[in-house]
Protein backbone atom coordinates (compact mmCIF):
# COMPACT_ATOMS: atom_id res chain seq x y z
CA UNK A 1 0.00 0.00 0.00
CA UNK A 2 1.24 3.61 -0.97
CA UNK A 3 2.30 5.58 2.49
CA UNK A 4 -0.16 8.73 1.73
CA UNK A 5 -3.53 8.58 2.51
CA UNK A 6 -5.97 8.95 0.16
CA UNK A 7 -9.73 10.27 0.41
CA UNK A 8 -12.25 9.86 -2.14
CA UNK A 9 -12.89 12.29 -5.07
CA UNK A 10 -15.68 14.10 -4.89
CA UNK A 11 -18.32 12.95 -7.36
CA UNK A 12 -18.48 16.30 -9.34
CA UNK A 13 -14.74 15.48 -10.38
CA UNK A 14 -14.65 12.07 -11.33
CA UNK A 15 -16.52 11.03 -15.18
CA UNK A 16 -19.82 10.22 -14.48
CA UNK A 17 -21.46 6.80 -15.98
CA UNK A 18 -22.73 8.72 -18.82
CA UNK A 19 -19.18 10.89 -19.62
CA UNK A 20 -17.67 7.23 -19.82
CA UNK A 21 -19.84 6.02 -22.44
CA UNK A 22 -19.74 8.41 -24.03
CA UNK A 23 -15.39 8.43 -24.26
CA UNK A 24 -15.77 4.38 -24.37
CA UNK A 25 -18.09 5.11 -27.63
CA UNK A 26 -15.27 7.42 -29.05
CA UNK A 27 -12.63 4.59 -28.60
CA UNK A 28 -14.73 1.36 -30.10
CA UNK A 29 -15.72 3.50 -32.97
CA UNK A 30 -11.79 3.94 -33.40
CA UNK A 31 -10.92 -0.06 -33.18
CA UNK A 32 -10.62 -0.11 -29.65
CA UNK A 33 -11.73 -4.05 -29.24
CA UNK A 34 -10.97 -4.29 -25.28
CA UNK A 35 -11.98 -2.34 -22.23
CA UNK A 36 -10.85 -3.04 -18.76
CA UNK A 37 -12.11 -1.41 -15.62
CA UNK A 38 -9.74 -1.46 -12.99
CA UNK A 39 -8.35 1.07 -10.44
CA UNK A 40 -7.71 1.05 -7.39
CA UNK A 41 -11.24 -0.64 -6.74
CA UNK A 42 -13.67 -0.04 -9.61
CA UNK A 43 -16.49 -1.67 -7.61
CA UNK A 44 -16.10 0.15 -4.87
CA UNK A 45 -18.21 2.86 -7.05
CA UNK A 46 -21.89 3.22 -6.18
CA UNK A 47 -22.82 3.43 -9.61
CA UNK A 48 -20.24 0.41 -10.39
CA UNK A 49 -23.76 -1.37 -11.46
CA UNK A 50 -24.49 1.26 -14.08
CA UNK A 51 -20.90 1.43 -15.71
CA UNK A 52 -21.77 -2.45 -16.39
CA UNK A 53 -24.53 -2.03 -18.11
CA UNK A 54 -23.70 1.02 -20.15
CA UNK A 55 -20.37 -1.06 -21.63
CA UNK A 56 -22.10 -4.25 -21.50
CA UNK A 57 -23.70 -2.95 -24.46
CA UNK A 58 -20.61 -2.21 -26.90
CA UNK A 59 -20.19 -5.13 -28.27
CA UNK A 60 -16.46 -5.48 -27.10
CA UNK A 61 -14.52 -7.66 -25.08
CA UNK A 62 -14.86 -6.45 -21.41
CA UNK A 63 -12.74 -7.37 -18.51
CA UNK A 64 -12.24 -5.99 -14.98
CA UNK A 65 -9.43 -6.13 -12.00
CA UNK A 66 -10.59 -6.45 -8.69
CA UNK A 67 -9.86 -6.93 -4.99
CA UNK A 68 -12.29 -9.52 -5.48
CA UNK A 69 -14.09 -8.28 -2.29
CA UNK A 70 -17.54 -7.03 -4.14
CA UNK A 71 -17.89 -10.13 -6.75
CA UNK A 72 -20.84 -12.25 -5.16
CA UNK A 73 -22.82 -8.94 -4.38
CA UNK A 74 -22.42 -7.60 -8.15
CA UNK A 75 -22.37 -11.31 -10.10
CA UNK A 76 -25.67 -10.73 -11.35
CA UNK A 77 -24.80 -7.50 -13.44
CA UNK A 78 -21.71 -8.98 -14.13
CA UNK A 79 -23.20 -11.61 -15.70
CA UNK A 80 -25.67 -9.56 -17.26
CA UNK A 81 -22.80 -6.88 -18.78
CA UNK A 82 -21.15 -10.24 -20.40
CA UNK A 83 -17.52 -9.32 -18.58
CA UNK A 84 -15.27 -12.22 -20.11
CA UNK A 85 -12.45 -12.27 -17.74
CA UNK A 86 -11.74 -11.38 -14.20
CA UNK A 87 -8.31 -10.64 -12.73
CA UNK A 88 -8.13 -10.73 -8.94
CA UNK A 89 -5.50 -9.00 -7.43
CA UNK A 90 -4.15 -11.06 -4.46
CA UNK A 91 -0.68 -10.92 -3.47
CA UNK A 92 -0.37 -13.73 -0.80
CA UNK A 93 -1.69 -17.15 -0.31
CA UNK A 94 -1.48 -16.99 3.69
CA UNK A 95 -4.21 -15.49 5.97
CA UNK A 96 -2.08 -13.20 8.06
CA UNK A 97 0.45 -12.54 5.73
CA UNK A 98 -2.78 -11.07 3.49
CA UNK A 99 -4.29 -9.35 6.75
CA UNK A 100 -0.80 -7.09 6.90
CA UNK A 101 -0.51 -6.35 3.65
CA UNK A 102 -4.48 -5.44 3.29
CA UNK A 103 -5.22 -4.24 6.79
CA UNK A 104 -7.97 -6.30 6.39
CA UNK A 105 -9.60 -9.61 7.44
CA UNK A 106 -11.18 -10.64 4.06
CA UNK A 107 -8.87 -13.40 2.66
CA UNK A 108 -11.93 -15.91 2.46
CA UNK A 109 -14.01 -13.76 1.12
CA UNK A 110 -11.54 -13.09 -1.91
CA UNK A 111 -10.95 -16.80 -1.94
CA UNK A 112 -14.91 -17.73 -2.21
CA UNK A 113 -15.17 -14.98 -4.95
CA UNK A 114 -12.53 -16.83 -7.06
CA UNK A 115 -14.25 -19.92 -6.67
CA UNK A 116 -17.68 -18.29 -7.68
CA UNK A 117 -16.18 -16.89 -10.64
CA UNK A 118 -14.90 -20.31 -12.01
CA UNK A 119 -18.27 -21.41 -11.07
CA UNK A 120 -19.95 -19.34 -13.40
CA UNK A 121 -17.40 -20.09 -16.17
CA UNK A 122 -15.38 -16.48 -15.69
CA UNK A 123 -11.73 -16.62 -17.48
CA UNK A 124 -10.41 -16.20 -14.06
CA UNK A 125 -7.00 -14.20 -14.00
CA UNK A 126 -4.71 -13.76 -10.58
CA UNK A 127 -2.81 -10.85 -10.25
CA UNK A 128 0.52 -11.01 -7.50
CA UNK A 129 3.01 -8.44 -7.37
CA UNK A 130 6.31 -10.45 -6.41
CA UNK A 131 8.23 -8.41 -4.09
CA UNK A 132 11.75 -10.06 -2.09
CA UNK A 133 11.05 -11.08 1.40
CA UNK A 134 7.14 -10.29 0.92
CA UNK A 135 5.36 -13.28 -1.27
CA UNK A 136 8.84 -14.49 -3.15
CA UNK A 137 8.49 -17.69 -1.17
CA UNK A 138 5.30 -18.28 -2.10
CA UNK A 139 5.86 -18.57 -6.05
CA UNK A 140 5.42 -22.46 -5.83
CA UNK A 141 2.51 -22.46 -4.13
CA UNK A 142 0.60 -19.67 -6.69
CA UNK A 143 1.41 -22.49 -9.34
CA UNK A 144 -0.17 -25.07 -7.73
CA UNK A 145 -2.89 -23.48 -8.23
CA UNK A 146 -3.56 -24.24 -11.97
CA UNK A 147 -2.86 -27.96 -11.24
CA UNK A 148 -6.75 -28.46 -11.31
CA UNK A 149 -8.31 -24.76 -11.96
CA UNK A 150 -8.51 -23.37 -14.93
CA UNK A 151 -6.85 -20.04 -13.92
CA UNK A 152 -3.89 -17.72 -14.96
CA UNK A 153 -1.41 -16.75 -12.26
CA UNK A 154 0.09 -13.56 -13.03
CA UNK A 155 3.10 -12.77 -11.88
CA UNK A 156 3.85 -8.95 -11.97
CA UNK A 157 7.74 -7.57 -11.64
CA UNK A 158 7.07 -4.48 -8.88
CA UNK A 159 7.71 -1.16 -10.29
CA UNK A 160 8.12 2.24 -9.36
CA UNK A 161 5.28 4.57 -8.65
CA UNK A 162 4.37 7.53 -6.05
CA UNK A 163 4.20 6.20 -2.29
CA UNK A 164 5.67 3.03 -2.71
CA UNK A 165 8.83 2.86 -1.56
CA UNK A 166 10.14 0.63 -4.72
CA UNK A 167 13.78 -0.14 -4.52
CA UNK A 168 15.50 -2.42 -6.98
CA UNK A 169 16.44 -4.99 -4.36
CA UNK A 170 12.63 -5.91 -4.03
CA UNK A 171 12.21 -7.15 -7.64
CA UNK A 172 12.00 -10.03 -8.37
CA UNK A 173 12.89 -11.21 -11.99
CA UNK A 174 11.35 -13.06 -15.07
CA UNK A 175 14.30 -14.86 -14.64
CA UNK A 176 14.49 -15.59 -10.51
CA UNK A 177 10.69 -16.58 -10.99
CA UNK A 178 11.47 -19.10 -13.80
CA UNK A 179 13.98 -20.51 -11.77
CA UNK A 180 12.22 -21.03 -8.35
CA UNK A 181 8.92 -22.69 -10.67
CA UNK A 182 12.13 -24.96 -12.41
CA UNK A 183 12.96 -26.42 -8.80
CA UNK A 184 9.78 -28.00 -8.75
CA UNK A 185 8.11 -28.65 -12.15
CA UNK A 186 8.90 -28.57 -15.51
CA UNK A 187 7.25 -25.53 -17.95
CA UNK A 188 6.48 -25.03 -21.37
CA UNK A 189 6.33 -21.52 -23.06
CA UNK A 190 3.00 -21.09 -24.44
CA UNK A 191 2.96 -18.92 -27.77
CA UNK A 192 3.05 -14.78 -27.39
CA UNK A 193 1.05 -12.77 -29.73
CA UNK A 194 1.77 -9.76 -31.01
CA UNK A 195 0.58 -7.34 -28.16
CA UNK A 196 0.60 -9.29 -24.64
CA UNK A 197 2.38 -7.92 -21.88
CA UNK A 198 2.91 -11.17 -20.10
CA UNK A 199 4.66 -14.00 -21.11
CA UNK A 200 3.19 -17.13 -20.59
CA UNK A 201 4.08 -20.47 -19.91
CA UNK A 202 2.00 -23.54 -18.73
CA UNK A 203 3.04 -26.84 -16.53
CA UNK A 204 2.62 -30.38 -18.75
CA UNK A 205 -0.39 -31.95 -17.21
CA UNK A 206 -1.90 -28.81 -15.34
CA UNK A 207 -5.10 -27.22 -16.19
CA UNK A 208 -4.28 -23.93 -16.09
CA UNK A 209 -1.24 -21.98 -16.97
CA UNK A 210 1.13 -19.09 -15.06
CA UNK A 211 2.47 -15.60 -16.92
CA UNK A 212 5.18 -12.87 -16.07
CA UNK A 213 4.89 -9.15 -16.69
CA UNK A 214 7.97 -8.64 -16.58
CA UNK A 215 7.97 -4.97 -17.13
CA UNK A 216 11.59 -4.11 -15.35
CA UNK A 217 13.84 -6.79 -16.50
CA UNK A 218 12.72 -6.77 -19.64
CA UNK A 219 10.15 -4.27 -20.76
CA UNK A 220 7.83 -4.86 -23.64
CA UNK A 221 7.49 -1.08 -24.81
CA UNK A 222 7.58 -1.19 -28.28
CA UNK A 223 4.47 -3.79 -28.53
CA UNK A 224 2.14 -2.15 -25.74
CA UNK A 225 -1.03 -1.09 -27.02
CA UNK A 226 -2.52 -0.07 -24.05
CA UNK A 227 -3.44 3.81 -23.10
CA UNK A 228 -5.23 4.47 -19.79
CA UNK A 229 -8.42 6.84 -19.09
CA UNK A 230 -8.11 7.88 -15.32
CA UNK A 231 -11.58 8.12 -12.86
CA UNK A 232 -10.89 11.85 -13.34
CA UNK A 233 -11.13 11.76 -16.98
CA UNK A 234 -7.11 12.17 -17.83
CA UNK A 235 -6.12 9.93 -20.43
CA UNK A 236 -2.08 8.44 -20.07
CA UNK A 237 -0.51 6.84 -23.16
CA UNK A 238 1.64 5.28 -21.22
CA UNK A 239 1.60 3.88 -17.34
CA UNK A 240 4.63 5.14 -16.07
CA UNK A 241 4.05 8.90 -18.14
CA UNK A 242 4.03 12.04 -16.37
CA UNK A 243 1.91 13.86 -18.93
CA UNK A 244 -1.78 13.50 -18.99
CA UNK A 245 -4.78 14.90 -21.00
CA UNK A 246 -7.75 16.13 -20.25
CA UNK A 247 -10.43 14.37 -21.65
CA UNK A 248 -13.28 15.12 -18.84
CA UNK A 249 -12.95 19.30 -18.53
CA UNK A 250 -12.88 19.13 -22.72
CA UNK A 251 -15.70 17.09 -22.90
CA UNK A 252 -17.66 19.09 -20.21
CA UNK A 253 -17.19 22.05 -22.55
CA UNK A 254 -18.42 20.90 -25.43
CA UNK A 255 -15.14 20.07 -27.34
CA UNK A 256 -14.42 17.32 -29.61
CA UNK A 257 -12.11 15.11 -28.05
CA UNK A 258 -11.22 12.66 -30.92
CA UNK A 259 -7.86 15.13 -31.42
CA UNK A 260 -6.82 15.11 -28.43
CA UNK A 261 -7.06 11.23 -28.17
CA UNK A 262 -4.78 11.03 -31.37
CA UNK A 263 -2.20 13.83 -30.41
CA UNK A 264 -1.82 11.64 -26.87
CA UNK A 265 -1.79 8.39 -28.55
CA UNK A 266 0.96 9.84 -30.93
CA UNK A 267 2.90 11.48 -28.42
CA UNK A 268 4.06 8.36 -26.89
CA UNK A 269 7.44 8.23 -25.75
CA UNK A 270 9.83 5.03 -26.68
CA UNK A 271 9.80 3.11 -23.55
CA UNK A 272 8.64 3.61 -20.06
CA UNK A 273 6.77 7.08 -20.73
CA UNK A 274 10.44 8.91 -21.24
CA UNK A 275 10.78 8.98 -17.59
CA UNK A 276 14.03 6.53 -17.55
CA UNK A 277 16.29 3.91 -19.98
CA UNK A 278 19.13 1.28 -19.13
CA UNK A 279 18.84 -1.23 -16.11
CA UNK A 280 16.11 -0.88 -13.74
CA UNK A 281 18.70 -1.11 -10.79
CA UNK A 282 19.69 1.88 -12.00
CA UNK A 283 16.50 3.71 -11.27
CA UNK A 284 16.46 6.33 -9.06
CA UNK A 285 12.79 5.94 -8.08
CA UNK A 286 12.37 9.51 -6.18
CA UNK A 287 13.38 11.30 -9.71
CA UNK A 288 9.87 9.78 -10.72
CA UNK A 289 6.89 11.95 -11.38
CA UNK A 290 3.69 9.89 -11.68
CA UNK A 291 0.57 9.04 -9.54
CA UNK A 292 0.18 6.68 -7.26
CA UNK A 293 -0.45 3.02 -9.14
CA UNK A 294 -3.96 3.52 -7.33
CA UNK A 295 -5.05 6.26 -9.32
CA UNK A 296 -3.48 5.12 -12.61
CA UNK A 297 -5.33 1.92 -13.01
CA UNK A 298 -2.93 -1.37 -13.89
Amino acid sequence: MPDEKYAFAPASRLMQPDEIETVAKIFVAAGVKKIRLTGGEPLVRKDASLILEKLGKLGIELAITTNGVRVKELLPQLLAAKVKTVNISLDTLDAAKFQKITRRDLFDKVKESIAILLENNFRVKINVVMMKDLNDDEINDFVEMTRHHDIEVRFIEFMPFSGNRWTSNQVVTLEEILCEVQTRYDLIALPHETHDTAKRFKIPGFTGNFAVISTMSAPFCSSCNRIRLTADGKLKNCLFSKGETDLLSALREGEDIKPLIQSTILAKAKALGGQFEGVFQNIDAAKIENRSMITIGG
